[in-house]
């Protein structure tokens, strides 16, 4: 109970990367707003199982692993509004080239909770500058799933030096007159929880989401608990 309300404080800090959608427990796995009838245990593709800050298992199914005072926590996703960019011509890169989207560690302080902590990662896409405007503002209308870029050709300013060497996921190709545009990323909280250390995680396994019951379109008025900011440690 005690991990669970500091980790909710974390995702209320921590809005841009960590977008809650629903939150349900103790010892409830049905997400009622976005799938009712769904049970948390079962209806992810594949699951990790983390023990003191270390994946320990991969499983199809945690039915035995889940504790009564267990909490579910549904943090929105930038898979979301790709259709919506592929949509308007603006396919991202990684999904022409078959790959997973390039991540990076960054220098972006994130409000702590409890013994959550940590920096935001940022998901990166290339995209010309004349269409930069129009991708913020389709993502813009997201801020349930990780909303605008954070940061815009600039990567030295937010700690990434080698958009070549992703921390996380795959490099993609860059072509004349592109900049990159970063995301907070859904990784972010991942890490927090990796590094707290706690007795017993359970999380989607990379690229293995939950997929609800309402369309995309039902996200853009999704109140999502907090502030959405590129700095959340600037946030009064």
């Amino acid at each position: 109970g005690k991990y669970a309300e500091q980790f909710r404080d974390f995702c209320v800090k921590n809005a841009a990367p960590c977008p809650l959608l629903e939150h349900t427990g103790p010892g409830s796995f049905e997400p009622k707003h976005l799938a009712p009838g769904a049970d948390l245990r079962t209806d992810l593709p594949k699951y990790h199982v983390w023990r003191e800050g270390k994946m320990v298992e991969e499983r199809q199914e945690v039915l035995g692993l889940c504790e009564d005072d267990m909490h579910g926590f549904l943090l929105g996703c930038s898979f979301t509004w790709e259709d919506l960019l592929a949509e308007a011509y603006l396919t991202p890169r990684h999904v022409e080239e078959g790959r997973n989207v390039p991540m990076f560690d960054s220098s972006i302080e994130l409000r702590s909770a409890g013994p959550f902590q940590g920096h935001m990662v940022v998901s990166m896409r290339p995209y010309r500058k004349e269409d930069a405007e129009k991708v913020c503002a389709i993502t813009g209308e997201f801020p349930a799933a990780h909303g605008p870029p954070v940061q815009i050709g600039q990567p030295a300013e937010i700690g990434v030096k080698d958009l070549m060497r992703p921390d996380y996921g795959e490099a993609v190709s860059f072509k004349d007159g592109e900049v990159p545009l970063f995301w907070a990323c859904g990784v972010t909280p991942q890490n927090a929880l990796k590094q707290a250390k706690l007795p017993l995680v359970i999380t989607h396994a990379p690229g293995h989401m939950f997929v609800g019951d309402i369309r995309n379109d039902e996200l853009k008025d999704w109140q999502v608990p907090g502030v959405w900011s590129a700095r959340p440690t600037q946030v009064e």
